[in-house]
């Protein structure tokens, strides 16, 4: 936390919003209040009042029944909540995070992380026992039956790590779904509000749920000059990440913030010890290994991710007003080209 809050301090960011960060996936919700909105604003006849998407436009859900369902539950929430009168619109874009992550990410779970999981399950126990063996015959094999007890360890961890974001999804009731932002309404791209306003909103419409599907993501604001301020959420990140949580999200109190030097990153992602062993591999506590992570280059994807945002919500202001298509997809073209860059999917 200490070296997120100092590049927005150091940017000359006043306050920041930190959000809970969910492991699940990044999903689009496209809503509307009834057909005729989705037939009038976006042309859809007979497919329902909207859509969830993933971050590059796919379909999100392979079972439309599924995706029928959570509609319809946000939009039993928004009609509750107030939300379509208030805002004085009949359809919305959201960004959420879906969860669990295994609902989404079966295959590349099997594939990756449960592999490593079940390889290093099989062959490190043996390597230790067998290192054992050697070290009661009188063999100096000290150090190599350290070695692999402490691998066994932290391929524990890592399993445990990956794990907790899984569980089984029978019915949309198995679901969670945080909103973070409102993207946009009828008439406005809502990169005007703070971030306060959007965790608010989206809280409202998380209120107005009986399902249990949606889900509010806590957060807290920190005075950047205030030390007591940022020792409190450091604080509770710290009992966030200690009970397995992923960690934070650290963001300008302001949707869109300048610094000195032109646009800064919208987010910087706060994550936990134990979490990112999903991202760097089982043993990369180990000293050899850190050392070589902290030397990894980000500014290729902090350009990235800059860019994509900037294209983002260009494209939702040439929409909301109303331009033609081929003008909004010139932004949304952009932003599958910058996501098709080879870059170091872990940074």
């Amino acid at each position: 936390p200490t070296e997120a809050f100092a590049y927005y301090r150091n940017a000359g960011v006043p306050t920041v919003i930190c959000e809970e960060k969910h492991m699940g996936s990044r999903a689009v919700v496209v809503v509307c209040r009834d057909e005729d909105a989705a037939r009038r604003r976006f042309g859809v006849v007979g497919e329902g009042t909207g859509v969830v998407v993933t971050r590059t436009g796919r379909r999100f859900f392979d079972d439309p029944v599924v995706e029928r369902e959570l509609l319809a539950i946000l939009s039993r929430a928004l009609e509750r909540s107030g939300f379509w009168e208030r805002l004085s619109t009949d359809w919305a874009v959201l960004d959420a995070e879906l969860m669990p992550w295994s609902a989404k990410a079966q295959g590349l779970i099997r594939e990756q992380y449960a592999a490593v999981s079940a390889a290093a399950a099989g062959a490190l126990p043996e390597a230790v026992a067998v290192a054992g063996r050697a070290a009661k015959r009188g063999l100096d094999v000290g150090a190599l039956v350290e070695r692999f007890t402490t691998r066994a360890s932290l391929v524990e961890r890592y399993t445990a790590a990956w794990q907790r974001y899984c569980w089984p999804v029978t019915s949309v009731a198995d679901l969670k779904l945080a909103p973070f932002h409102v993207l946009a309404t009828q008439g406005a791209v809502h990169a005007d509000k703070d971030h306060r306003w959007h965790m608010e909103t989206a809280a409202s419409i998380c209120g107005a749920d009986d399902s249990g599907v949606l889900f509010i993501t806590a957060h807290r604001v920190v005075d950047l000059v205030e030390a007591a301020s940022e020792a409190e959420v450091t604080a509770w990140w710290e009992e966030i990440t200690g009970r397995g949580g992923e960690g934070m999200v650290v963001k300008p109190l302001t949707f869109v913030a300048r610094g000195r030097r032109g646009l800064l990153q919208p987010a910087v992602k706060c994550r936990g010890r134990e979490y990112l062993r999903i991202i760097y591999g089982p043993e990369y506590t180990l000293p050899e290994h850190l050392e070589r992570l902290r030397s990894r280059g980000l500014h290729a994807k902090r350009s990235l991710a800059l860019r994509e945002f900037a294209l983002g919500v260009e494209g939702l202001e040439r929409f909301v007003r109303g331009e033609p298509l081929r003008r909004v997809h010139e932004c949304v073209f952009g932003v599958l080209a910058l996501e098709s860059e080879p870059v170091d999917p872990r940074l």
